[in-house]
């Protein structure tokens, strides 16, 4: 099922054909105010350059090569301007583009015929260190993109590239060992048992020599420290799934340990290809327009002096094992800004390493700013310390539980405890997304846990109106929608109408540009028009009901789809 958007585009292209045979694709967008109409063509200004023609001549002309069935599905077209078209629909086709969506099990979203393999990664906390605030938008951001692309009809690995490798398990195995502490503990206590054996990492000599020792040992596979680095993989993995659990989040772990056993062949593989740059005894690519804030050449290191391995060896052998093995059509990893010029540079060392064909896959770095604070700083707690996520979205169900009982004092426990839950959680994962993704953005719980403006509050209640609005007429949805269809007449039903048309190209721009505040701000405006239509037009007992019951039962379905991608549940009633 075509978007409008591509309706315009395609009827216009070969219209542009027609008139001038030129086969440059028509220029089409939406109407910037529905005052103007709905969809608007720009090609007339710039075909009028080519030709050397008065632009709305050659708007004129283009008018008039459109099929008749084409200019049948508009209610007005008109030039403005110095040359723009533009397209008002007619409210029966727009009427029967609704019905057709509701009727899309997709509900308008074109879904592909050959499935692309998208890995998303996300997440990438490290081992023996607890989920922080720092966390929270990678795993919000990914999980999101990771629904989208799920819903249209892509196969989706999500993947998580936690830490679980390096240096830093060799004090603290040192240090389990002299302690002689078992490997029942929670990530607190495994916290606590790394900051005390990074203390004596710093302090004494001798134990960072055998910490430094137990690394090899790691590395060359000896038995007892294979054990001990797996009790603490599993105590780290058992912290973070409560967060994922919390948070509905699934997620595959495939951590930097996956790639250990392939990162000589990586080296090897760089250098077969003479790629290899040996630079004070490390070896590294040095890779076209990458340099540092002196000008000079910034090295990409694979290979440390002392012979050892890093952070962009690992990486190196990730991307190609992705593209590789896993076959990927598309790659989007999700990290802080701060690691988008490190992102860069690998997906530059895969391409000039023959691994990477941009015209086949594609990569993207997702990168996101800071959580800020009221004071405008990085969010911690009133102690100073780094803000745990467990803490935070704890605090934020209680502070939605409050809210709860206030307006529901007499709910029961079991139905204030879920809504708690949904409210809380909700209003963190929306005030993250609906942040534009590259700037930082307040963590507020009172200002995200509001009833009025772009809220996940806001848009739940305007869900469970919906809801009301069906038992308060008391007919059964299934036989309204056999016996009636969307007969769109009063504008604020047109206005809702196209709105809700134009889901599938949100979601289009989105899986483009990955910008999941795109949907936000759609569903927002989605709510705010449904609640004019709702103030404008009489549902229960007027002439139109049944076809308004139609237009609120799609609108329904998009507002739930829309925050189930968003990762939101929804509830009945509030």
């Amino acid at each position: 099922m075509d978007t409008l958007l591509a309706f315009f585009q395609k009827r216009l292209t070969r219209a542009i054909h027609k008139a001038f045979e030129e086969t440059s694709e028509a220029d089409v967008a939406p109407c910037g105010q529905e005052g103007f109409g709905h969809y608007q063509c720009n090609s007339p200004l710039r075909l009028a350059k080519v030709l050397k023609q008065n632009p709305r001549a050659v708007a004129t002309a283009l008018i008039d090569a459109l099929e008749p069935a084409d200019r049948a599905a508009c209610a007005h077209i008109e030039i403005a301007g110095p040359g723009f078209i533009n397209f008002t629909l007619s409210p029966t086709f727009l009427s029967a583009e609704l019905q057709k969506q509701l009727n899309d099990p997709h509900l308008g979203a074109s879904i592909p015929g050959k499935r692309q393999r998208i890995i998303v990664e996300f997440s990438s906390p490290n081992v023996a260190k607890e989920l922080h605030v720092g966390h929270i938008r990678s795993t919000i951001i990914g999980d999101c993109l990771a629904r989208l692309f799920e819903f249209l009809g892509q196969d989706v690995l999500r993947l998580n590239h936690i830490g679980d490798w390096g240096t830093q398990f060799g004090m603290l195995i040192a240090y389990m060992a002299d302690e002689q502490v078992s490997g029942d503990a929670d990530l607190h206590t495994l916290m606590t048992w790394y900051k005390a054996a990074k203390k004596r990492f710093d302090a004494e000599p001798e134990f960072k020599k055998r910490a430094q020792l137990e690394v090899v040992r790691l590395q060359s596979g000896d038995p007892e420290s294979l054990k001990i680095w797996r009790s603490i993989c599993d105590i780290s993995r058992r912290g973070f799934q409560e967060i994922y659990n919390l948070l509905n989040v699934t997620i595959t772990e495939r951590g930097e340990s996956f790639y250990n056993p392939q990162l000589k062949a990586v080296v090897e593989e760089l250098q077969h290809k003479n790629l290899i740059t040996v630079s004070d005894g490390a070896k590294c690519l040095f890779l076209d327009g990458f340099v540092n804030r002196e000008g000079q050449p910034l090295p990409l290191m694979v290979q440390k002096s002392d012979g050892g391995y890093n952070y962009d060896t690992t990486d190196l052998a990730a991307i190609r094992h992705r593209i590789l093995v896993e076959k990927a059509d598309r790659i989007i990893a999700i990290t802080d800004l701060g690691q988008q010029l490190h992102f860069h540079m690998i997906f530059a060392a895969a391409e000039k390493a023959g691994w990477l064909d941009p015209t086949k896959v594609r990569v993207d770095h997702v990168g996101f700013g800071l959580v800020l604070g009221s004071d405008g700083k990085k969010f911690k707690t009133r102690s100073g310390e780094t803000e745990k996520l467990i803490d935070l979205l704890t605090e934020a169900v209680d502070h939605a539980r409050a809210i709860v009982l206030e307006k529901t004092p007499n709910a029961p426990p079991q139905e204030v405890e879920h809504l708690a839950h949904v409210l809380g959680i909700g209003a963190v994962k929306y005030s993250d997304l609906a942040s534009l993704r590259t700037k930082d953005y307040t963590f507020s719980y009172e200002r995200m846990l509001r009833f009025e403006g772009n809220t996940a509050v806001f848009l739940l209640y305007s869900y469970v109106r919906i809801q009301g609005i069906k038992r308060k007429v008391g007919a059964d949805i299934q036989r309204v929608l056999q016996e009636h269809t969307i007969q769109l007449q009063h504008p604020s039903e047109i206005s809702l109408g196209l709105h809700l048309r134009r889901f599938p190209e949100i979601l289009e721009a989105v899986a483009r540009d990955l910008l999941p505040n795109r949907l936000t701000d759609y569903l927002y405006e989605l709510a705010e028009k449904f609640n004019a239509f709702f103030r404008d037009c009489r549902v229960e007992g007027s002439p139109e009901e049944g076809s308004r019951l139609v237009l609120c039962e799609l609108t329904s379905r998009i507002l739930k789809q829309g925050l189930e991608i968003l990762g939101l549940e929804t509830v009945d009633r509030m």
